[in-house]
């Protein structure tokens, strides 16, 4: 099935669900996140534990285990520029049938993607992304799934929550309807399937050791 997962270098991943997914045994995922975070932190974990078949990222460079296991063959990784990922994620929520951009072209990130040309300039048409399932943490969630974020682990998971088709966000804290600043509220729950009461980070992060 496809994945996709917010967060940034795990900062946003949701760890409960992480772990479901591992204490569930599910394999073969193709993983749609920023990156592949840290050995043992986020989704870090996935790559570790050998769950991922592809993932398509902006970078890897901070697990080398996803590294090791492309070299070999084992993971296939499709890289994509950070930006330009942001808005595939974007495109794919909001039903666009893709992007234009002038990045990678008359490079190897040509290949495969088709060519439009605009007021006489060239771009490549980059696809949407879409997942079957989307999962994500967030600060707050009252019981109409309305989010809200904490500081900088807002990141990518406001897109990734427009994009799944089914949407499982993980929360610290569940409120009722009323309780939260509508000022604060970043994802509208309309997005949101389920939500998960958040069992808290089961990892030290890089900073800590």
């Amino acid at each position: 099935m496809t994945l996709m997962v917010g967060g940034f270098g795990g900062v946003g991943n949701p760890p409960t669900l992480i772990q479901s997914i591992l204490d569930n045994n599910i394999q073969n995922i193709t993983l749609i996140s920023n990156d592949t975070a840290f050995p043992y932190i986020g989704v870090g974990k996935l790559i570790t534990e050998r769950r991922v078949k592809k993932v398509i990222a902006s970078h890897i460079g901070s697990n080398p285990n996803a590294g090791a296991q492309m070299t070999a063959g084992e993971l296939e990784v499709e890289f994509c520029p950070q930006g330009i990922l942001a808005e595939r994620v974007r495109a794919g929520g909001v039903g666009l049938g893709g992007i234009l951009s002038d990045i990678g072209i008359g490079t190897i990130a040509e290949k495969g993607k088709s060519k439009v040309t605009v007021d006489g300039r060239e771009f490549l048409l980059e696809s949407p992304l879409t997942a079957e399932v989307a999962i994500l943490h967030a600060k707050k969630a009252d019981r109409y799934g309305n989010l809200v974020f904490d500081t900088s682990a807002r990141n990518f998971n406001p897109l990734v929550a427009m994009a799944g088709d089914l949407t499982i966000v993980e929360v610290d804290e569940i409120v009722e309807v009323g309780e939260l600043n509508p000022e604060e509220i970043i994802t509208p729950g309309v997005f949101v399937d389920m939500i998960v009461q958040s069992e808290g980070v089961n990892w030290r992060w890089a900073w800590e050791k």
